[in-house]
């Protein structure tokens, strides 16, 4: 069920939600927080030189649109690039090409509030959890921070460090202690808005629950209050209906922090913020030593990840890993105790199970008795071995809450709670599991494999985010409306507001969808978006150089790099290098295989090579400097080296020029051994992964099996390198803390759900390396005869490798420029030119044994890029260097003209939004799909006195859409002897007062159908509060009148807004019954309002009633 928001979007408000009698008193101290301070209701629109900026960044993209289809055809590829080879067998099977629309046919258009961040610039920074209030959204990262979007500003340009994001603010980073050094050990791990302060309360892993609000003068933060709440991190937190704070964490702590007590600490000042904290900390409740006694505390064992308010009701679920308990909600009494499968776990069965929290104090009295004084050696014995038996016991129950004895697949990832008061739960082996409010299980649905890590719910609506980046939408039966793929990488966490169902994914990337979605609105937006691609479509240039080198173990001097390397120098954005047989022998490659299963990589002399291409390159780029010193707007340039991957011989990395390095990133390494039995790393292959542009580019390089008759097993090398190639996924294990421990098996898994190669999934792909394939029916003395007389075209016929590909039989669908220079295998070391070829005994053919193939977006030869077509790729270089003699192999490079598209984010987001504001079709379906029934409410007025009952009913009068109901409290009042209302103020998030029982406090009304709901006067002389987590009683009898005001929101099925209904329930002690000034008060303000006893109606609850309710109108 959404968050109640006490919108301002509301039809037939009569009342302020800013209820507070001194607000326009001034303060000389400020409070913690202006708790009842509105959000700005500034629908400035953005600044002329923001709107002035974005008008020129479309009419660029249009004017480069129009270059390029008014070109003659194929202009934009001039003849300066070489032609080009292409093997048979691409565009099918595991070589089918990745579909890159900018907008999927299988899923609906997005907003895309915050792009898919490089992994790297978010270390430390990851966005963890989200959630909305009414007009904002809000995310909480690792480095302890939260960040806000104004939904008003959701389609406008930001000004942040990130580019594309929607325009947001963030806080500073904090430390454990809060003093702001961006430690980890203040990561968010769960939010909560609450609407009644105005204050959104976060969970962090240092144990401490911080409330922020939005300064609206500086446009900044306040983290007014804060305190620790728990030794271990807060893992979940949730308002219950009555205000109060549920907290949870790790084994099996609960506790609740009675609002009372956070209310008098946004009370004070900011110089009595210590205070305030310390008021706080001694407040709470603890639920696991309140129900020890009942024998029931072993249940609370395992981590609280999720808790669950449920508002109808009045009651709290929590859960651990494979059980619930349900609480009720204004006594804090447990309930029930349950199992995954539904099975009762009660007292007798539990009364056997050691409750730890009392041995824990036996063991201290032990101890301490221990040391006091001498017992006999027997006793001494038993004592010793009853606390070794409770301290294994302690440890077994500590293994256990972290899951170590559970069955992971079936661990509870998520809970949420329908309108129509179901309770759904998600499991790790993507089980969603229907519970009624009284914990007894319904059903249970499959709808996808994966691990469901969150849900949420509106209207007759769940959406399921799963750990491959699915999202599902059911109805309230269970059944599957829609599903798409929403991110590549895990749905970490769902919020819903202003329209749109917020996802964050496990990358940090935020994305929002129509709440419609799957639906009439779709096409629509599809169809207007797809028309205008060219206003967001952005054409990058890129030149990559390849190299590849087999350096027969042996090491190479400065020159020779810099005579292979020399074309770098040049405007090269991206340099990728692939050496073979950097260091062989038997024993080094079973110590290679030895450390390749512990997860390390890498040695001495493969590092040498690293470091002294580092050297040279940046000898090369000083060099270049200074001669281009004197020229005007002269901007050094240098080399980044991003990633390398090591698997024994094999060698690859990559370096990025400083320019082009905050558009790159991402980057994950991957290793394939193809040696004896796929395990030794003396053939195979190593890889390297990166996003350029939003782009995905991956970079292979082989050695495969050698000799000339063993065509096959190379085939076999490269098919089997395709498949298995599995880049590792550092950010998912960095962060998989976020969707918890137990989904990191789920999330490595990948996100492809057609079970593709990941190199299939990649926009451009280069390989390269030693392939060793050789030329078939030539002598080797006719070899030498024809490359001395640069006869190249015959000794191509004879390639193996072109043939193969020619055949479809490896590198399907790959290219490959025309080779014009020399076989580069096999030579005598330094020896220079044609005349170092072997001249030994052996003699072995000369062959083209280093190659360098790629494969781009492109369907056919003549397509364009496009951001249908993302990457286009030509060759304009492709040679090797025979001046080179360090190796029996000759290095080769490969140049690449890259032609990226890419979608401008801010662009595209801009056509969303204009398109949602002034397309006619789409705002006449929503105006349409977004109608509130109208409903009546039977009163507006009510009294109650002594344990009273009365019944409220709302009637849909609507025939056709069901209506939707929820009720809050909009505040509470005390009412003075003259029978003036003062004090207001209300709850958290809206919560009922303690003495004030509403259920069902939320459902669903079908079309001319009534609801009954039960306002239930529950007072209690006894007060009743916590210190330290122990409760302390007094008799109190308060004889004055308190009065609530309830607020009935009602919604359709799609709408955010609500027609409100208020209702004015007074609590009057029997002992006091006095009449009151008749005329009512329609003020805005509750100060003041007057109300006549006759203006009460005591209901009864029978439908007797049912004939007046027609004739009643909404107040």
């Amino acid at each position: 069920m959404s968050p109640h928001p006490l919108s301002t979007q509301t039809q037939d408000s009569g009342m302020s939600s800013d209820m507070e009698a001194n607000d326009d008193v001034p303060s000389p101290s400020p409070r913690i927080f202006d708790r009842y301070a509105s959000s700005s209701d500034d629908d400035s629109q953005p600044s002329y030189y923001h709107s002035l900026h974005s008008t020129n960044r479309r009419l660029d993209y249009m004017i480069q649109f129009l270059d390029r289809n008014l070109q003659p055809q194929h202009a934009s590829r001039p003849n300066a690039f070489l032609p080009e080879f292409v093997a048979k067998g691409g565009g099918q099977g595991i070589f089918t090409l990745p579909d890159r629309r900018a907008l999927h046919p299988n899923r609906p258009p997005h907003l895309e509030v915050r792009p898919h961040p490089l992994r790297e610039t978010q270390f430390g920074r990851f966005l963890k959890t989200i959630a909305t209030t009414d007009r904002q959204l809000w995310a909480g990262s690792e480095s302890g921070a939260v960040r806000v979007w104004e939904f008003k500003d959701l389609y406008e340009e930001g000004e942040g460090e990130e580019e594309g994001a929607a325009p947001y603010r963030e806080s500073s980073e904090l430390s454990s202690n809060g003093n702001g050094n961006g430690s980890g050990n203040a990561a968010v791990m769960c939010m909560v808005g609450d609407e009644g302060s105005g204050v959104v309360w976060s969970g962090h892993r240092d144990g401490r629950i911080r409330g922020w609000k939005m300064d609206l003068v500086s446009g900044g933060f306040k983290e007014g209050l804060s305190w620790q709440a728990h030794r271990g991190p807060v893992l979940s937190i949730i308002f219950s209906c009555y205000g109060d704070i549920w907290s949870g964490s790790e084994g099996g702590n609960i506790r609740i922090w009675p609002w009372e007590a956070i209310d008098n600490a946004l009370s004070l000042t900011m110089e009595e913020k210590h205070m305030a904290s310390l008021l706080i900390e001694r407040s709470f409740v603890d639920l696991r030593s309140q129900v020890a006694v009942n024998g029931f505390s072993s249940i609370l064992n395992s981590d609280i990840k999720c808790l669950l308010s449920d508002n109808i009701r009045a009651k709290v679920w929590s859960a651990g890993c494979l059980s619930f308990a349900l609480w009720d909600a204004r006594t804090r009494e447990l309930l029930k105790v349950f199992n995954i499968d539904g099975q009762i776990e009660n007292r007798a069965d539990l009364s056997l199970v050691p409750d730890f929290a009392v041995e824990d104090e036996i063991k201290m009295k032990i101890v301490t008795s221990s040391k006091k004084e001498k017992t006999q050696s027997s006793f001494g014995f038993f004592q010793q071995s009853r606390n070794a038996i409770m301290g294994a016991a302690d440890a077994v129950r500590r293994v256990a809450a972290k899951g170590g004895f559970v069955d992971d697949s079936r661990r509870i990832e998520a809970l949420v709670i329908t309108m129509d008061g179901m309770i759904w739960a998600g499991c790790t082996n993507g089980l969603l599991i229907q519970w009624d409010g009284n914990g007894n299980r319904i059903q249970d649905f499959q709808h996808h494999p994966s691990a469901v890590l969150c849900l949420c719910s509106y209207g007759s609506q769940i959406w399921a985010g799963y750990a491959s980046g699915m999202v599902q939408v059911l109805n309230l039966e269970g059944d599957r409306h829609g599903g798409w793929v929403a991110h590549s990488s895990p749905v970490l966490q769902m919020a819903i507001g202003a329209g749109y169902v917020f996802t964050l994914a496990n990358h940090g990337g935020i994305r929002g969808w129509n709440i419609m979605s799957p639906g009439p609105l779709d096409g629509i937006l599809r169809s207007e978006l797809t028309a205008k691609g060219f206003l967001y479509t952005r054409i990058e240039n890129l030149t990559i150089l390849a190299g590849t080198w087999n350096v027969g173990q042996g090491r190479a001097s400065k020159a020779s790099l810099e005579s292979w390397l020399h074309s770098a120098v040049s405007d090269v954005g991206i340099i990728v290098i692939g050496l073979q047989e950097v260091e062989m022998g038997a024993g080094f490659l079973a110590m290679s295989a030895v450390r390749e299963t512990v997860g390390r990589d890498g040695s001495a002399v493969g590092q040498w090579w690293l470091d002294m291409i580092d050297e040279t390159l940046c000898d090369m780029m000083e060099r270049k400097s200074r001669d281009m010193i004197g020229k005007k707007l002269h901007e050094q340039r240098a080399f980044h080296r991003v990633g390398s991957r090591q698997l024994a011989g094999m060698l690859i990395a990559v370096w990025v020029d400083v320019k082009l390095r905050p558009h790159v990133g991402d980057i994950d390494a991957a290793a394939v051994p193809c040696g004896f039995g796929r395990a030794i790393g003396n053939k195979g292959a190593v890889g390297l992964r990166l996003r350029v542009y939003d782009r995905i580019f991956c970079f292979v390089n082989c050695h495969f099996a050698a000799h000339l008759e063993a065509v096959g097993r190379r085939n076999a090398d490269f098919d089997h390198v395709y498949r298995t190639m599995t880049f590792s996924r550092p950010s998912n294990m960095f962060n998989a803390a976020a969707a918890g421990s137990s989904s990191a098996v789920q999330m490595l898994r990948g996100a492809n759900p057609e079970g593709l190669p990941e190199l299939s999934e990649a926009d451009m792909v280069v390989f390269l390396g030693d392939f060793n394939y050789r030329l078939d029916g030539v002598s080797y003395d006719e070899a030498r005869d024809f490359i001395s007389q640069r006869s190249f075209d015959w000794l191509r016929e004879r390639d193996q490798l072109r043939a193969e590909m020619e055949a479809g039989n490896v590198f399907q669908g790959m290219r490959e420029a025309v080779i014009t220079f020399a076989p580069t295998y096999k030579f005598d070391k330094h020896i220079a030119g044609l005349s170092g070829y072997e001249t030994g005994e052996k003699k072995r053919i000369p062959a083209w044994c280093d190659r360098i193939l790629y494969r781009d977006s492109r369907q056919n030869s003549g397509s364009e890029c496009s951001l249908e077509c993302p990457v286009v790729s030509s060759v304009s270089q492709y040679e090797s260097c025979m001046d080179v003699t360090d190796s029996d192999h000759k290095p080769v490079i490969c140049i690449f003209s890259v032609q990226i598209a890419r979608i401008d984010e801010l662009a595209r987001r801009q056509e969303f939004g204009d398109i949602m504001r002034s397309n006619e079709e789409i705002r006449c379906k929503c105006d349409e799909l977004c109608k509130i029934p109208e409903t009546i409410v039977s009163t507006n007025n009510i009294i109650l006195q002594n344990q009273d009952t009365s019944i409220l009913r709302i009637t849909n009068k609507s025939v056709e859409g069901n209506a939707f109901y929820e009720i809050v409290c909009q505040g509470e009042s005390a009412i003075k002897d003259d029978g003036q209302a003062s004090d207001h103020h209300p709850r958290g998030s809206f919560g009922f007062p303690h003495w004030l029982q509403v259920t069902p406090a939320a459902g669903i009304i079908g079309p001319d159908h009534v609801a009954e709901v039960s306002i239930h006067l529950e007072a209690f002389h006894t007060q009743q509060e916590f210190i330290d987590g122990f409760p302390q009683n007094w008799w109190c009898e308060d004889d004055r009148d308190n009065e609530a005001i309830l607020v009935v929101k009602v919604h359709g099925m799609y709408a955010m807004e609500t027609r409100d209904h208020r209702i004015r329930v007074r609590h009057c002690p029997a002992a006091k019954m006095k009449k009151i000034d008749p005329k009512p008060n329609d003020s805005v303000k509750v100060q003041g309002s007057l109300l006549h006893r006759a203006d009460y109606q005591r209901l009864g609850v029978s439908y007797d009633v049912v004939d007046h309710l027609c004739n009643l109108h909404s107040p």
